[in-house]
């Protein structure tokens, strides 16, 4: 028998947020997890704002509030609090009931550039970390460390040289999208910069590819499930990816962590980035080159094949932040800005796995 549509019939209904919720569901770990780091962090947030005034959106939902824009892939702050208005699992991970008011996206993002100021979400990627190591999520001794090329939220029409020769240049006929003509021209990172975001740098990933203005996000992987154990922004000039590997190794050093291997792929096959790790004692599993620097005191151990092997998983950590993350593409301009969402995206990613590997 054919169903009929008799229009909205209940008038009221008695339901909360968290009943339509699945109990199975990986968000409420995610959740669990979230709010443990948050309320160590209440004395950092207590510093960051007065006693007095007018209240602010509190620290603890603008971070989490980030959470959910990478973990569901929400295209930007204006359509988050768009989402706040009927996505019941949005209100229930932020601790709102139906009555509250979303926020409106420009109070949003304001509050929001708090965080750079205190360094709020490195800190709290810090954390989850911490709590991942003491779950022994973490492998205390084999770490993996590789690069990507992250596209800067500039306009590749806005790299121009430096010294401001084309300012004489005649006006476009459309000034919101006009014509450029690159032919014949010989463009460089040392003779020009971007007027969007000069902080950005033309690079490019190998050869045969285009270049765009990019940035260099470096992860540093421990090789037992996965997982990110510190995360990097920098200047894509070509040095990037061995400059931070190096900061991250020694960042983990100070911290008591000793690392004994480090996985990597060809790009890391360099004669000066091998023996500085051979000088601090930790052992280079890195892929060879044709011509490379690597002989059988490391290549013939099983450990060198087994971080082969697996390195790649760290692929799997960009694919999902690039993807899934939104961080395919900065959603700020400058170097510090971007960090705020690589540290963002880390902490999801992260979350995500530790919900899957504490529920097994």
């Amino acid at each position: 028998m054919r169903g009929t549509n008799q229009g909205q019939q209940a008038i009221f209904t008695l339901v909360t947020p968290a009943q339509v919720v699945p109990v199975e569901h990986p968000i409420r770990k995610i959740k669990d997890l979230a709010d443990q780091e948050l309320r160590a962090l209440s004395p950092v947030f207590d510093q960051m704002y007065a006693d007095t005034g007018r209240p602010s959106i509190p620290p603890e939902t603008l971070l989490k509030s980030c959470l959910l824009i990478a973990l569901f892939s929400v295209r930007s702050e204006r359509q988050f609090c768009e989402h706040l208005g009927y996505n019941l699992l949005f209100r229930w991970f932020l601790d709102q009931t139906l009555n509250d008011e979303p926020f409106d996206h420009t109070v949003f993002a304001k509050n929001k550039a708090r965080m750079l100021e205190s360094e709020v979400a490195r800190k709290f990627f810090d954390g989850i970390v911490g709590q991942a190591k003491k779950a022994q999520l973490l492998s205390a001794e084999h770490f993996t460390v590789d690069g990507t090329l992250i596209e800067a939220w500039a306009s590749i029409k806005s790299f121009k040289p430096k010294d401001g020769s084309k300012k004489n240049d005649p006006p476009p006929s459309d000034p919101g999208n006009p014509s450029v003509d690159f032919h014949g021209e010989k463009r460089s990172n040392k003779t020009h910069q971007s007027t969007t975001d000069p902080e950005a740098l033309l690079a490019k990933k190998g050869k045969g590819k285009e270049a765009k203005l990019s940035y260099s996000a470096n992860v540093l992987m421990e090789n037992r499930n996965g997982l990110v154990v510190d995360i990097r922004v920098e200047k894509a000039d070509g040095f990037a990816e061995r400059r931070a590997a190096l900061e991250m190794i020694a960042r983990k050093g100070a911290r008591g962590t000793r690392v004994r291997t480090l996985g990597a792929d060809k790009a890391y096959d360099e004669k000066d980035f091998v023996q500085l790790l051979r000088l601090v004692g930790i052992t280079p599993h890195v892929a060879a080159k044709e011509t490379t620097i690597l002989d059988g005191r490391t290549t013939r151990h099983v450990g060198y094949g087994i971080s082969q092997r697996i390195r790649k998983k760290v692929e799997e950590i960009f694919g999902w932040m690039k993807t899934v993350g939104g961080f395919r593409k900065t959603r700020y301009r400058g170097a510090e800005r971007t960090s705020l969402w690589a540290y963002v995206t880390g902490s999801a990613y992260n979350l995500l796995r530790m919900a899957k590997l504490m529920t097994a």
